[in-house]
């Protein structure tokens, strides 16, 4: 396979949108579970989600590819451009499902088969219907992060944190909505074209998409806040200084904000994050922060 033909499969399979799968980790870092057994088995989720995630892209190409051909950027994919064949794409969406799904059931991780399917199975829905349905569109969104935090918990033995579940959800919920905000920016400044091309955007407004970032984000910070001081998270790590990886958690809401509000960011978190300096030092340094204070 030479260069030009796998710098085309992978604009298709989308790698870089793998940063999302991270979410899958949180369970054993947050519940001290870093057993060689639990660290195999999360990491093992990690790529069955990754396949289904391509996976997943993959089909929302296919579905998508008429519509694509007519859009400004999108018309470059592989499969609205015609460097790829359907019936190509089709193969690879298979292979990558049959990596994902059948080490999971010879291992016998039920759970994990079972969220893995509840996510493709939601995709399929999505790709189809619930991406025209305002709101839901979003919500969506945000139960495929949950469904990763799920994977890495559930999945594999390890209770999750309510606390933590409600944070990512109100922090998966206004990536959503940033998201849509760009979108809506861009068409706008495109004379309304992509709202004909993701007619979703008709249902929303400056203003709306305004108050639900601001709700989601004000509820992230205070949920995360609360988590790194709740009674129950003191107990499990035996420091109550999780508390000052709060001011990074703050920063970077602050800093995608402004990349959304000032330069129409947002459309794509996970290139946003590897290619904004100040989000990427500023995930770093929490990272850093709560090995330093949990370890």
């Amino acid at each position: 396979m030479d260069a030009q033909v796998l710098k085309i499969w992978l604009k298709l399979l989308r790698p870089h949108q793998y940063i999302k799968n991270t979410f899958v980790l949180i369970g054993i870092l947050f519940s001290h579970h870093w057993d060689m057994l639990s660290i195999v088995q999360a990491a093992w989720a990690f790529c069955a989600f990754s396949a289904t995630a391509s996976a997943v892209y993959v089909l929302n190409d296919i579905v998508d590819r008429n519509a694509d051909r007519a859009h400004p950027t999108k018309c470059t994919r592989p499969l609205a451009s015609g460097a790829v064949s359907v019936q190509a794409a089709f193969k690879c969406l298979f292979g990558l499902l049959g990596f994902a799904f059948l080490p999971s059931m010879l291992a016998g991780q039920g759970w994990l088969v079972l969220i893995l399917l509840i996510y493709l199975v939601m995709n399929i829905i999505y790709s189809f219907s619930w991406k025209h349905v305002v709101l839901v569109d979003v919500f969506v969104i945000s139960a495929g992060f949950m469904l990763r935090i799920l994977a890495g918990t559930v999945g594999l033995g390890i209770e999750p944190s309510e606390w933590l579940l409600l944070c990512s959800m109100m922090l998966t919920l206004f990536l959503g909505f940033s998201k849509r905000t760009s979108e809506l920016l861009q068409s706008e400044a495109a004379g309304h074209f992509q709202q004909q091309t993701r007619k979703v955007l008709n249902e929303y407004s400056p203003v709306l998409l305004a108050q639900l970032t601001s709700i989601t984000a004000a509820c992230t910070i205070i949920s995360y806040g609360l988590y790194t001081v709740a009674s129950t998270t003191v107990q499990i790590h035996g420091t109550n200084r999780l508390i000052y990886t709060l001011p990074f958690v703050i920063y970077g809401i602050f800093r995608y904000l402004y990349l959304t509000q000032r330069h129409a960011k947002g459309t794509d978190t996970a290139r946003d994050l590897l290619s904004d300096r100040h989000l990427l030092v500023t995930a770093v340094m929490w990272v850093a922060c709560t090995f330093g204070i949990l370890v």
